[in-house]
């Protein structure tokens, strides 16, 4: 495995647009023998899933007065929040068909060495979070393209829990669902379980622990690497202005619709909405923070221009592969959820 350090001319990077850029970057135009590692650290961020609303996911009011920027992934899954007390992890590798939505083969080492300095409770549960003590430290995601994927994710370290709770707006029956009241009462950070003897460490000795203990080494210098270029960086920013940095990707023009309907389903949260003229669908949008592996724009177009109604909805999902856009789920859920 190569470790990849985000620098450019010697110093970290920690703005969240070009560091979402070279994950990116790496996924679709450095082929190496052996798989990828990225580490992290970012700036005030709020990151979105691919298929999630903006307007939806983030307190706009917050993230405007606290200048938090704002970045939709090219994954699915929830919105999750990064500051200097965040370490944010991302393995690139081969996709042999098997492990997209295998969580537990990519956080498995972390798990492992978050053991070994004392953290005993950590564990994945549910569908993708690592919870110590029931209480959630790391969110995660995946992106699959042209044969290769990408498997990231949060750790919360010592982060600044009272700004993750402003900037985010979780919806109401996310937390129902959890048996939960509010953010706060559901998240950690992993610093207050380390032992005695970590207890000295900030994000980047914390990084470092890490990467012996995933590597299994005793020093940095041994830790194999492959560093960006010139040449590699051209091509980052080219893709930050694209995507990333790029207001529309970002956020994007949110229409007004007719009709809204938001479920908690077996792959996650999903939102439809939808405008209807004459008994026609005229516009479709889908949103929620499902893992699919297609676009899920492929499927909102085969709607439009439809009849709003049981049998043709039930037939244009008959013709859709469900697993591949959404995961695990029913074409009744999804029939229920849009009429």
């Amino acid at each position: 495995m190569y470790y990849v350090k985000n620098e450019r001319n010697g110093q970290e990077v920690n703005d969240a647009r070009l560091n979402l850029a070279i994950e990116y970057y790496l996924l679709n135009e450095v082929s190496l023998d052996e798989p990828i590692l990225l580490f992290y650290i970012n700036d005030n961020a709020i990151i979105i899933g691919k298929n999630q609303n903006t307007y939806e996911e983030v307190n706009t009011k917050y993230v405007e007065e606290n200048e938090v920027t704002v970045v939709r992934r090219f994954s699915g899954g929830g919105a999750v929040y990064h500051d200097f007390g965040v370490l944010n992890f991302c393995f690139i590798t081969q996709d042999d068909g098997d492990s997209f939505r295998n969580f537990k083969k990519f956080t498995s080492p972390v798990i492992d060495a978050l053991h070994k300095m004392g953290v005993e409770g950590a564990e994945l549960k549910g569908r993708n979070d690592l919870v110590i003590n029931d209480l959630k430290f790391s969110g995660n995601a995946m992106y699959s393209k042209n044969g290769r994927m990408t498997a990231h994710g949060t750790l919360m370290f010592d982060s600044e829990i009272d700004a993750v709770v402003g900037a985010l707006k979780p919806k109401k029956h996310k937390l129902e669902s959890k048996g939960i009241k509010s953010i706060r009462s559901r998240v950690t950070n992993i610093k207050p379980f380390l032992d005695d003897d970590y207890q000295y460490m900030n994000t980047k000795q914390f990084r470092e622990k890490l990467l012996l203990n995933i590597f299994n080494v005793n020093s940095i210098k041994e830790v194999k690497e492959y560093k960006l270029t010139d040449k590699d960086w051209k091509q980052i920013d080219k893709f930050a202005e694209q995507y990333t940095a790029n207001w529309e990707w970002n956020y994007g023009t949110s229409p007004k619709f007719d009709l809204e309907r938001s479920e908690r389903l077996s792959i996650g949260t999903v939102e439809v909405k939808l405008n209807v003229e004459r008994g026609m669908i005229t516009e479709l949008k889908i949103y929620g923070d499902f893992f699919g592996l297609g676009e899920i724009s492929d499927v909102e177009q085969k709607f439009i221009g439809c009849n709003y109604n049981q049998k043709t909805i039930s037939d244009i999902l008959e013709q859709v592969d469900l697993s591949y856009y959404f995961g695990d789920v029913s074409k009744k859920e999804l029939v229920d959820l849009i009429y």
